[in-house]
């Protein structure tokens, strides 16, 4: 058994920055088992990994129930911490070993006997060819014993991320995942338990790694059988407040500094400037399609009557559908009043009194205001559709142009 002394150091990885200058595919793998009391099944799991892996470490969470002693005889790396820290402060612990050893990449698997070690196999197809991504292991929930706690957490946190981030993942919880040693060193991860696995993902996501899945099988015990350490109410408001603070972030376009690369950003997007605005858009290789879509969703929405709240809704849209905030909300300053507010509001007297409202009076914007109201909102959703199609187009062609411009003076 190796029980090695391990630095906590942060020293420069220089292994790590010849990957990413030379673009070397050099894997060495190594499976982590973060274990917290399971002394009834540690030691299987840990045989079944080294039989798929030859390189196997275990983190002692703090354990009290003698786990680590069965794995006497067996050759693993292991990391004790003294005391109950949480899981992700065990993978950080790992993370900072593993690159004593000169590991690459670590797959994290449960020791509770959920996962099974012989599929960290279908992991490395994906992992020698994206060695920068994160891979997660979507569980196959057809099965036995699946409690609907955990559906319901798995389709809960889906959705936030996709919110937070404008990608899709389809297990956002699944704790069976393989991580390049890059990306754990060099993203500010904070939290030390459940919500670790919740951080990792989003911030990854917005540090520009790509995440893939593959999918997994899992094993759950009747319920009287199960171990489990997550504690339902304070890993749930950890993983709630965790939420809230991501997606308030999530409704700012501010440029998150990239792992593969640093996010540049001198020149401003601005209505002003639409041709060098386009330009450096399409430099960050977003294609015409969703620049355009960008700049239909910020005209739709800014046309809307939503009065104190088009900034928001705006940025959470486009959040969730992954297109660029910056050019949705720079296309909605073109609905400011009074010229879109006012077409509304005309549109709307019309289709109410087949006439145009000439009168602008006190009584007419002042004793009547509600009915304005109502009127902007009918003529906003005649409008609305109408306007955003014109943009769309105009961005797209503008686009689609510029790019082809590009191509043949580059």
């Amino acid at each position: 058994m190796k029980k090695g002394q391990f630095s906590v150091s942060n020293p420069l990885n220089s292994l790590w920055l010849r990957m990413l200058d030379n673009q070397l595919t050099n894997v060495k793998l190594i499976v982590l088992i973060p274990v917290y009391n399971h002394a009834q099944t540690l030691r299987d799991v840990v045989l079944r990994a080294l039989k798929v892996n030859d390189s196997v470490m275990v983190v002692d969470d703090g354990s009290t129930d003698g786990g680590i002693d069965t794995l006497t005889g067996l050759d693993v790396h292991i990391v004790r911490h003294g005391r109950n820290r949480g899981k992700g402060a065990a993978i950080l612990t790992a993370a900072k070993a593993c690159r004593q050893l000169g590991i690459t990449h670590i797959v994290t698997s449960d020791a509770d006997g959920q996962h099974d070690p012989f599929e960290i196999q279908k992991f490395l197809p994906k992992i020698h060819s994206e060695p920068f991504s994160i891979i997660v292991g979507k569980r196959n929930f057809q099965t036995a014993n699946v409690p609907r706690l955990t559906k319901f957490g798995r389709h809960f946190s889906n959705f936030w991320f996709r919110i937070q981030t404008g990608q899709s993942l389809s297990d956002t919880q699944s704790g069976f995942r393989a991580y390049p040693l890059l990306v754990l060193e060099n993203l500010k991860l904070r939290e030390k338990r459940f919500a670790f696995e919740v951080e990792v993902l989003v911030k990854a996501a917005w540090a520009g790694v790509k995440l893939q899945e593959v999918d997994i099988n899992v094993l759950y015990p009747p319920a009287d059988k199960r171990i489990s350490h997550f504690r339902v109410f304070r890993d749930n408001w950890q993983i709630s407040l965790l939420n809230t603070k991501f997606t308030m972030m999530s409704m700012f376009p501010i440029p998150h500094r990239q792992i593969l690369g640093e996010y540049k950003n001198e020149e401003r997007i601005t209505l002003r400037h639409p041709i060098r605005s386009i330009k450096k858009l399409l430099t960050q290789k977003i294609s015409p399609g969703r620049l355009a879509a960008a700049g239909a969703l910020g005209v739709f929405l800014g046309t809307l009557p939503l009065i104190g709240i088009h900034t928001i809704t705006i940025l959470f849209t486009a959040g969730f559908f992954r297109w660029n905030k910056i050019v949705a909300l720079s296309t909605s300053q073109m609905c400011m009043p009074p010229l879109v507010p006012a077409l509304c509001i005309e549109t709307g007297y019309f289709l109410r009194h087949g006439k145009f409202l000439t009168e602008i009076s006190l009584n007419t914007l002042g004793h009547q205001a509600l009915q304005r109201c109502y009127e902007w909102l009918l003529g906003s959703i005649l409008l609305a559709p109408v306007l955003a199609v014109l943009i769309a187009g105009v961005i797209y062609i503008m686009a689609y142009f510029i790019k082809r411009t590009v191509r043949a003076t580059g």
